[in-house]
């Protein structure tokens, strides 16, 4: 079981260089860190939790920009986006950004992705939120076809592209892993469909459900379990829940961090690292 950490990084939070050693020195696998470009003032789509939409969806740094900055200061560590919002990104420029990270890191970027709740946000990038997923998909499709082919070309509904060259390739083969965040049935065709792992968050699902209905689709398709890396956004408190997680099937558990400043940060790192003793 790989223990990584997630956070909403801000300007006052900790600095990306001083967590990102420090998680490495205490052993943590991996850090993901989620992307919003804005979020609009008109605030017409809810806060799927409830409530105020916490200020930190706005304040947020450029995951890719933070990320390069966490990997330049470290050699083990993995660095994830949890998640990209990949409608919000013409798929050429992503391919790019993703493919340069994971080369600069010695291809240790984890491509996290999902298609974002926020109505308005996704409108002023130019995407209907009915038709998130579809332009998702066919993102994600054009970014392989750019990380692996030399004369690169998609034709799609949404996308479309004749042969374009683009370079570096990607440091990992035959690209970055894909993981998919969503808790949805449909989460998990997608998995099946595109994906090389799974990122739910604990609690939206029922995880021995969703995990069933996952070995169904994989099979469908000729691929097995063992193809996917169910990452899991979640807070165990011991080590004996970690491993009732791991039965379950759960390969990496993402424990939360807070937006705070660095003393805070330091002791709740503390804190998780009984989880990585044996």
């Amino acid at each position: 079981m790989d223990v990584g950490l997630s956070i909403f990084p801000t300007d006052y939070s900790i600095h990306p260089t001083k967590l990102a050693r420090e998680a490495e020195a205490r052993g943590f696998e991996s850090l993901f860190v989620v992307e919003h470009t804005h979020i609009p003032a008109s605030r017409k789509t809810p806060y799927p939790m409830g409530g105020d939409l916490p200020s930190i969806y706005w304040e947020t740094y450029e995951p890719f920009v933070y990320l390069a900055q966490v990997a330049a200061v470290t050699e083990k560590l993995k660095v994830g986006t949890g998640i990209c919002l990949v409608p919000e990104h013409h798929p050429l420029a992503l391919a790019k950004r993703v493919a340069s990270l994971d080369e600069l890191s010695g291809g240790r970027f984890l491509f996290g992705i999902g298609a974002g709740w926020n109505a308005e946000e996704l409108e002023n990038h130019g995407v209907r939120f009915e038709e998130r997923w579809a332009v998702l998909r066919e993102c994600v499709l054009a970014m392989k076809q750019v990380w692996t082919e030399k004369d690169a070309e998609f034709h799609g509904k949404y996308i479309d592209f004749d042969p374009v060259w683009s370079d570096p390739k990607p440091a990992a083969k035959p690209h970055p892993p894909i993981y998919v965040g969503a808790s949805s049935t449909w989460a998990i065709e997608r998995v099946a469909e595109y994906g090389d792992g799974w990122m739910p968050i604990v609690g939206t699902c029922d995880l021995e459900e969703r995990l069933g209905q996952l070995d169904g689709e994989l099979a469908k398709r000729g691929r097995d379990r063992s193809e996917i890396n169910v990452t899991l956004f979640a807070g165990p408190s011991s080590k004996q829940e970690l491993d009732q997680l791991e039965k379950q099937g759960v390969n990496r558990v993402l424990c939360g961090l807070p937006t705070v400043d660095e003393s805070q940060i330091l002791k709740i790192l503390d804190g998780y690292q009984s989880l990585l003793e044996d």
